[in-house]
């Protein structure tokens, strides 16, 4: 699943193209990619057209883009969610997808005139929905992209990510005193922080050198602070690279796929030997997915980690 690097360089390369555009008409081929628009509000389809897009917005793993009502009390926004292998595309006219275009957005720009903006997606685990904003209960702006201090209200139980200026350290930090969690699942917890998924936990936590099911309430303050520091580090570096692209699935608005695959340190690596001690990167399952980490560098201590 796309994670805050791949969802922030989709959300920078539409920023330019829609921000000021007018939706002219839009296409439905797939009903399900509609999931979380609910009908009561309206269609879909007449709830977008005719209307302007004021910017591309991101928090965590969700997309919006607040529409021409949009204020810091409310209005409207449409939001898109990657799921597994969302792709929001950006086309000249007439260029066809393959069969799994799902949407299609007709813009007009003032400046860079018509284009399509395509919503692909495999397995249609992702979505588009227009819903209502609600306001941020700190008053500052929702996320990335955007100066308005409101969000979707399908949003609104989503955490800031760490990237965000808003995101308060010390509630965090306070947040996992009281987990008693492994320190991975608090991390996928998108109620306690956003944005990172499989990939990013576990090379964070290589980088930090703690164990995946470390107890979050072990974690001493400076242990905790090393592990959000780290974070950053790698968030900030896979931007800077693209994202993490193991194949087509994953790409930027044009089509391109993210490198960041190449400067992973544990995910994926299984086998291969840790980059820190040399000894193999061991793989275990972990909620249905896997974990990837260093059994010498990364070791688990009951003891409080500081």
């Amino acid at each position: 699943m796309p994670e805050l690097p791949e969802v922030e360089v989709v959300r920078a390369g539409l920023e330019r193209a829609v921000s000021g555009a007018v939706i002219t008409a839009v296409e439905v081929f797939e009903q399900r990619s509609l999931k979380r628009h609910s009908p009561v509000a309206g269609a879909f389809v007449d709830l977008l057209e005719g209307r302007r897009m004021l910017s591309a917005v991101r928090r965590g793993k969700f997309l919006w883009f607040p529409l021409d009502d949009a204020t810091d009390a409310g209005g409207h926004a449409l939001v898109t969610h990657l799921g597994m292998s969302g792709q929001v595309l950006l086309r000249t006219p007439g260029v066809e997808e393959d069969g799994l275009l799902r949407i299609r957005l007709h813009i007009e720009h003032p400046e860079h005139g018509e284009f399509w903006v395509n919503f692909v997606d495999q397995r249609i685990f992702g979505s588009m929905a227009v819903d209502g904003l609600v306001p941020t209960p700190d008053g500052r702006a929702a996320g990335r992209g955007s100066e308005l201090a409101s969000l979707p209200g399908q949003v609104s139980h989503i955490a800031r990510d760490p990237l965000d200026p808003a995101f308060s350290d010390a509630a965090f930090f306070a947040a996992l005193a009281r987990k008693n969690t492994g320190i991975k699942r608090a991390m996928l917890d998108q109620n306690l922080i956003s944005g990172i998924g499989n990939i990013y936990a576990d090379e964070s936590l290589w980088a930090a050198r703690i164990h995946y099911e470390q107890p979050a309430s072990s974690l001493s303050r400076a242990k905790a602070k090393l592990l959000l520091a780290d974070m950053r580090l790698v968030l900030e570096k896979a931007l800077a690279e693209g994202g993490t692209s193991f194949d087509a699935q994953y790409v930027n608005v044009n089509g391109a796929s993210g490198y960041f695959s190449h400067s992973l340190n544990a995910y994926g690596r299984q086998g291969e030997p840790c980059p820190r001690c040399g000894r193999p990167i061991v793989r275990e399952s972990f909620m249905n997915r896997g974990s990837h980490f260093c059994a010498h560098c990364q070791k688990l201590r009951r003891a409080p980690l500081g």
